[in-house]
């Protein structure tokens, strides 16, 4: 896909965020997690060839944490395997993947903190 292409189709799911990922963006957005700046849908680009790109775009990304954050309702206990590999490639650039079930939202902070941990995140001092 041409990156062009890729741009719109991030905004698109940008625009139209499932529940789970409004609730957790109003934790994340506007660098609420210590200071850590969390995009929600930026496409990562993993290999390009000319002018073909191909990309995944994750729920939440923080590029200073190296850090995806993945939200996974009922459709991903089909594709596993997927996931699996996804996540691997992901790795190999240095990434980690933490995937999130949506149920787990219900308990907000849990999940605040597994984010904090696998992002090796510490409050400031002055907290």
């Amino acid at each position: 896909m041409k990156y062009s292409q890729i741009k719109k189709f991030a905004r698109r799911l940008r625009n139209n965020p499932t529940p789970s990922e409004a609730l957790l963006w109003k934790y994340l957005k506007e660098d609420r997690l210590y200071n850590r700046r969390f995009l929600r849908q930026h496409p990562i680009i993993y290999e390009s060839i000319y002018q073909e790109h191909f990309f995944y775009i994750p729920d939440f990304y923080c590029a200073s944490c190296k850090l995806i954050v993945e939200l996974d309702g009922r459709i991903h206990d089909y594709q596993a395997d997927r996931d699996r590999h996804r996540d691997e490639i992901l790795h190999h650039y240095g990434l980690t993947v933490v995937r999130i079930k949506n149920e787990e939202l219900h308990d907000i902070e849990k999940v605040l903190e597994k984010i904090k941990k696998h992002a090796n995140i510490t409050p400031p001092s002055y907290l």
